[in-house]
């Protein structure tokens, strides 16, 4: 099967279209997703949040050069890890990548398992827009000091218990990012983030296998992650001067590489840790995409997977939109 829709620029900038393909990690939307945009003619706007740092290949399982050099593919390799990319600044950018897509005649394909990402971009957030205080941040970072992260996360559960059940304890920029928003404007940091009509037609593909299927590629992908030589890539971000504690170095599979590599723990603790928390990280995806979710069609990977999905989006796209 290749084929392509007849996609030019006029018949698609008035209606938009968006597909969105999601699912939790390594069920295997990177390759379902490289498929479709070559048999439907698209693009592709990471919606991972792990994927815009430069130097970070392995532990982040980004699509390889040959596999983004079959599809054009945005937003990836697009900041260094000591650069902060805020929900904000990802929605702005993601935009106008969709944008470009359009421009150049293509289905914007919208791939990742990072949620708020997502939802974001498909439900039109706005995100609250409060300049941040360098000195009310430094001192809840030192506050941090005496009550440790998860003090400071549940200080944050009391205040805005609906905006801390989206955010891991361990993720301090985010916590203390909410903190500073509810101190600095009083109101509640979940409240202040409002939805606004989409602009786009948004069709939403999820793919899922069963969960015991699911931890066992999990595991296999971490293996391969350490075969492949995430130590010496996490060695080689700490010796180019990127500290430990940065965000981007506390994401699954480096944060507990540096506690290796600073004697904390042996190296086979690490990985079984880390393949702990990625199964952890899989049950919270699926708190962002639900299994009765009316807008997420559902399909289990198989061997016609990726024949039943372009089916469905010929058919999706077919119809007059809304």
């Amino acid at each position: 099967m290749n084929h392509k829709l007849p996609i030019t620029k006029e018949n698609l900038v008035p209606r938009k279209p968006l597909i969105v393909i999601l699912g939790p990690t390594a069920v295997g939307k990177t390759e379902i997703s490289i498929q479709l945009a070559e048999l439907l003619g698209g693009e592709i706007i990471s919606a991972d949040s792990r994927l815009f740092f430069k130097g970070m290949d392995i532990g982040t399982a980004k699509p390889t050069i040959e596999e983004r050099s079959r599809v054009a593919h945005h937003l990836i390799d697009v900041a260094f890890p000591d650069q902060i990319w805020s929900l904000g600044k990802y929605k702005r950018e993601a935009q106008k990548a969709i944008e470009v897509v359009y421009s150049h005649g293509s289905l914007p394909f919208l791939v990742g398992g990072t949620g708020q990402y997502v939802r974001a971009v498909t439900e039109g957030w706005t995100i609250p827009n409060v300049q941040p205080s360098p000195a009310l941040r430094k001192a809840l970072e030192d506050w941090v000091n005496q009550i440790g992260k998860q003090g400071l996360y549940q200080r944050l559960a009391y205040l805005d218990p609906i905006a801390a059940e989206k955010i891991d304890y361990r993720n301090l920029r985010r916590t203390v990012r909410a903190l500073e928003v509810i101190l600095l404007t009083g109101k509640r940091f979940s409240e202040q983030r409002r939805k606004d009509a989409s602009k786009y037609d948004v069709l939403q593909l999820g793919v899922i296998r069963p969960r015991d299927e699911l931890y066992e590629r999990v595991d296999a992908r971490i293996d391969a992650m350490i075969n492949n030589g995430l130590v010496s890539e996490v060695e080689g971000l700490l010796k180019l001067g990127y500290e430990s504690g940065l965000p981007t170095l506390s994401a699954i599979g480096y944060r507990e590489i540096v506690s290796h590599l600073t004697g904390e723990i042996e190296l086979d603790e690490a990985i079984r840790d880390i393949k702990r928390n990625t199964r952890i990280l899989v049950r919270k995806q699926a708190n962002w995409f639900k299994a009765d979710d009316p807008d997420i069609h559902w399909f289990d990977v198989g061997e016609d997977t990726v024949l039943e999905m372009s089916t469905f989006i010929d058919h999706w796209l077919s119809k007059p939109s809304k």
